[in-house]
C-alpha cells in the first residue's frame, strides 16, 4: 500500500482532473463565441424581438394586419356570392327559364 502512494495519483483522479480542465477551457472559449453571436445581426434581431415582446415570431402589428386581411377576404367572399346570385337572376330573367312567370322580359320590350 505504501508503494501506491509513492507512484502518484491513480488514473481515475487524473481523468477527473482532465475533465475539470476540459470544462474550464470550454467555458473560457464560450465567452468570446457568445459575444460574437450576440453582436451579430442575428443576435441584434433576436434582442429586438425579445424587446418587442413577440410570441411565436409574430408581432402585434402583424397580428393586426392579419385581422384586417381576414376581414377583407370575408367582405370579398360575400361580395362574390352576391354577384353570383345577381348574375344567376339576370341569366334566368334573360333566358326566361320560369315559363309561368309573367314578369319576364319579352324580345323587344
Amino acid at each position: 500500500m505504501r508503494r501506491d502512494r509513492i507512484r502518484g495519483p491513480s488514473t481515475d483522479s487524473r481523468q477527473v482532473v482532465g475533465l475539470h480542465w476540459a470544462v474550464i477551457i470550454g467555458l473560457v472559449l464560450m465567452i468570446p463565441i457568445l459575444a460574437i453571436v450576440l453582436d451579430s445581426s442575428v443576435g441584434q434581431a433576436w434582442a429586438k424581438r425579445i424587446a418587442r415582446g413577440e410570441k411565436d415570431g409574430t408581432s402585434p402589428e402583424t397580428e393586426a394586419r392579419v385581422q384586417e386581411l381576414q376581414a377583407e377576404v370575408k367582405y370579398l367572399t360575400e361580395s362574390m356570392e352576391s354577384l353570383r346570385d345577381e348574375t344567376e337572376f339576370v341569366r334566368r330573367l334573360i333566358e326566361g327559364t320560369d315559363e309561368g312567370d309573367t314578369s319576364r322580359l319579352g324580345p323587344g320590350e
